[in-house]
C-alpha cells in the first residue's frame, strides 16, 4: 500500500473543515485536486474513506487514516525542527479536554504552554465521558478522561479526582426544603448537556426519578453563573464552588455529599518529546489541582 502524504492531508483537511471546499481553502489548492487525492486514497485502500454528508464525516477506515496522519505529522514535524539547526517550526498539539477541567486545574498547563515558542495546542472541548471517542476517530492525540480503559495503541494514567458538590443559592435552599430534608423530585436543576449525567447520578442514588424542570447551560462558566443566579441545582466542581461558598452566594445541598469522578490521561504511545512535554505539564497541573 503506497498512501501518498498530499492523500493524508486532504483527508485530515475536509474532517477538520468538513467539506470538500473548505478543506481546498485551507490547504490553498482546488476544490478539484481535493477530490481526485480522496479518490485516489480510497482506490489505493479499497475502502470509502469519507461519509459525503454535510458536514462530511470519516468512516471507520477513514478514522484509522486520521490518526496515521495527526501521529505522521506530529513526528514529521519534530524531525523537521530537529534538522533545521535553530529554525524552530510550528508543532500542532490537538488535545481533548472537558469543559470543567479547562475552568479549573487544566490551567495551570495551559499557563506551561503559554511559554513555548513552538506548539499549537488545539483544544477540542468534550465531555469528560466521551473524550477518548476524539482519541479514537484521530480528532486528538491525547485526552483528559474519566474512562479507564485505554484506547488500543495508547498509554493511559490516573491524574487524579475532580470533586462535584451538589449546590444551590441559600435561597433557592429555603425554598426547596421539606422538614429536614429537600424536595428533590420537583427541585429544579440545571444540566450541562444531554451527555451530563451527574445530577441524573446523584439523584438516582437517592431513588429519585429526573425532577420536570431540568434546565440545559452548555458552557462551564454560565452553567456556574445560572446555578449562582437561582436557575436551578446542580453539581459543581469543587475548586469553583469553594469562593461561592466562602463569599454567601452558594451552598451545598447536603453535607458530606459530593461525586468524585476519576480523570485520566490518555496520549498515543509515540516517541515524540512535544507530546512527552505536554504529559509532564498535565501531571504537574493535576497535582496540584486534583485530590
Amino acid at each position: 500500500m503506497d498512501i501518498a502524504p498530499a492523500q493524508l492531508a486532504a483527508l485530515v483537511a475536509i474532517a477538520d473543515h468538513g467539506t470538500f471546499d473548505a478543506a481546498a481553502r485551507h490547504l490553498h489548492v482546488t476544490a478539484s485536486a481535493v477530490s481526485q487525492r480522496i479518490r485516489a486514497l480510497e482506490s489505493e485502500v479499497g475502502q470509502v474513506v469519507l461519509r459525503r454528508t454535510t458536514p462530511c464525516r470519516p468512516t471507520p477506515a477513514g478514522e484509522v487514516l486520521i490518526r496515521l496522519a495527526r501521529q505522521s505529522r506530529l513526528l514529521h514535524d519534530e524531525v523537521r525542527d530537529a534538522l533545521s539547526h535553530g529554525h524552530v517550526g510550528i508543532v500542532d498539539l490537538p488535545v481533548a479536554v472537558s469543559a470543567d477541567s479547562l475552568a479549573t486545574w487544566f490551567r495551570a498547563a495551559l499557563v506551561d504552554v503559554a511559554g513555548w515558542s513552538d506548539v499549537a495546542l488545539r483544544l477540542h472541548v468534550e465531555d469528560q465521558g466521551y473524550t477518548a471517542e476524539l482519541l479514537r476517530s484521530g480528532d486528538v492525540l491525547a485526552a483528559v478522561t474519566s474512562d479507564p480503559t485505554p484506547v488500543q495503541g495508547c498509554s493511559i494514567e490516573l491524574l487524579g479526582h475532580l470533586r462535584y458538590v451538589p449546590a444551590a443559592t441559600p435561597a433557592f435552599v429555603e425554598r426547596w426544603r421539606s422538614g429536614r430534608g429537600l424536595r428533590w423530585a420537583t427541585m429544579p436543576m440545571v444540566v450541562f448537556n444531554e451527555k451530563d449525567s451527574l445530577q441524573h447520578d446523584l439523584l438516582a442514588a437517592r431513588g429519585v426519578e429526573v425532577p420536570p424542570v431540568a434546565h440545559r447551560v452548555p458552557t462551564s462558566a454560565d452553567f456556574l453563573e445560572a446555578v449562582s443566579l437561582g436557575l436551578g441545582w446542580g453539581m459543581i466542581p469543587h475548586p469553583q464552588l469553594t469562593p461561592l461558598v466562602a463569599s454567601g452566594r452558594l451552598a451545598p445541598l447536603v453535607a458530606r455529599s459530593y461525586v468524585d469522578v476519576p480523570l485520566h490521561w490518555q496520549r498515543w504511545r509515540l516517541d515524540s518529546p512535544v507530546l512527552d512535554r505536554l504529559s509532564d505539564v498535565v501531571r504537574r497541573a493535576a497535582r496540584a489541582g486534583l485530590r
